[in-house]
């Protein structure tokens, strides 16, 4: 086919949102700075549908960021100036510090500062000379994190500026201080709003005792968001550099004693989280603790922090256990139950306990009750009863959970409990290892049938 019908389609196929076509387009030969029909790269289509996998798709295939419109602007201002850090990020490119010269760089940044610095509302305000109020509606900006989009006076923008000179300031690995970068996080209080993320992302990638001194420092703050922050900031750095942080006896020395301090019950819950993932000899000091704690959502974490360590109980953690299992709150039995399976002592309790949890009208107990019977290793005849009778659960999830338990356990009733899980979506339970279970044994039934 002639360039042209491949640049055509290209057009098409960045109009529809279609980053496969896009992607296939490219590998075939389609210029990825083909110019749409209002003479702009289609890139800049797709910045202005705040469309992240087909802007991503296209720079990746070669689409200049910085290629000077006839406004004066490039496809990496316009996606600034649009407020989407999904999309700026996908637009942003590589090494852009040193791609781009000393004065392009002070401008991309005046113009995120000054978007922050105004507001979303008031700066389309001043752009359109509209009155009344803005429009705002709550928008997924990528995976994880949202953030407002805004409306006035026909133009639309998304409110995450602060984010995008975050990122930005980062990429030319500017050291803006830190209590500037948590005071941009916390303004929303949100830990899923695109300010916080790329606040709390920006400061784990900066490594250095200083930045991670300045930081923690905040778990003195008398504002909760702002202990919040630190929490969140130093689970992020638990999953990045895990193993490889020179912080992490400091983490959790801090986390220790932080335990002890937190009067939130909510981030207190956080606390004990992450501290369940690191190696301390004061773990189980902490967990019996807080193993009475008024909030269920307290005495969730604290099984975790029982078992955490490759040890067996001691006799207190096992009395402790044994409490939480039959507390009060469905949610804390079946994390206790969870957590103290391996425990022979513990597993006649647990499975009695798991049994009537079955019979929640809390669908999501249900489900982990379920899990946790699925995998169970009591050979009791009452898991597999469970299992059957879960089998005719109105919750997919749940049926799932209780087929995949009975072909663990080879139990006859299977063939039954499988056909009841009904259709799966291919894409959802690709990697689900219940489904790769379930299709082993309809093989082993094939392959025995056969013979």
């Amino acid at each position: 086919m002639a360039e042209g019908g491949l640049d055509g389609r290209l057009v098409s196929a960045v109009r529809e949102g279609d980053a496969e076509e896009v992607q296939a387009l490219l590998e075939r030969g389609a210029a990825p700075d083909t110019l749409d029909a209002d003479g702009l790269p289609v890139l800049c289509r797709a910045v202005a549908a705040y469309d992240k996998p087909v802007a991503e798709t296209l720079v990746e295939g070669g689409a200049d960021p910085d290629r000077v419109l006839p406004d004066g602007t490039t496809p990496l201002w316009r996606a600034i100036d649009g407020g989407s850090p999904a999309v700026f990020g996908a637009v942003l490119g590589r090494e852009p510090r040193l791609r781009l010269p000393e004065s392009a760089r002070q401008r991309l940044l005046a113009l995120a500062r000054s978007w922050y610095e105004t507001g979303a509302a008031e700066e389309l305000r001043r752009r359109t000379g509209a009155p009344g109020p803005a429009t705002t509606v709550r928008v997924q900006d990528n995976e994880i994190d949202h953030v407002d989009q805004v409306s006035l006076g026909g133009l639309v923008v998304r409110d995450g500026h602060a984010a995008i000179l975050t990122s930005l300031e980062w990429a030319f690995r500017i050291l803006t201080p830190v209590d500037e970068l948590i005071a941009r996080a916390v303004r929303h209080a949100d830990e899923d709003h695109v300010d916080w993320s790329a606040a709390s992302w920006t400061l784990v990638e900066r490594r250095s005792y200083e930045t991670w001194s300045a930081v923690v420092a905040h778990r003195h703050h008398p504002d909760p968001v702002h202990r919040r922050f630190v929490a969140d900031y130093l689970r992020m750095r638990l999953f990045v550099w895990s193993g490889h942080s020179y912080y992490e006896k400091k983490e959790s020395e801090l986390l220790a004693t932080w335990t002890a301090e937190e009067a939130d019950g909510e981030l207190l819950t956080k606390l004990l989280d992450a501290f369940a993932h690191y190696e301390h000899p004061a773990q189980e000091a902490v967990a019996l603790r807080h193993a009475g704690h008024p909030d269920p959502r307290v005495r969730r974490e604290v099984p975790y922090l029982l078992t955490s360590q490759d040890t067996p109980l001691t006799p207190a953690g096992r009395a402790a256990l044994r409490t939480l299992i039959g507390d009060p709150d469905a949610g804390v039995r079946v994390t206790a139950c969870a957590a103290g399976d391996r425990d022979e002592e513990l597993l006649p309790e647990i499975t009695r306990t798991l049994v009537l949890l079955v019979e929640d009208p809390d669908a999501e107990v249900r489900w982990d009750a379920a899990a946790e019977l699925a995998r169970s290793r009591d050979p009791a005849p009452a898991v597999a009863d469970a299992l059957a009778a879960l089998s005719g659960d109105d919750e997919q999830q749940v049926r799932l959970e209780a087929a995949y338990g009975l072909v663990r356990r080879d139990d006859p009733r299977t063939a039954e409990a499988v056909e009841r899980v009904g259709p799966l979506d291919a894409d959802a339970f690709a990697h689900d290892h219940r489904v790769d279970g379930i299709a082993r044994w309809r093989w082993r039934q094939e392959d025995a049938t056969s013979e």
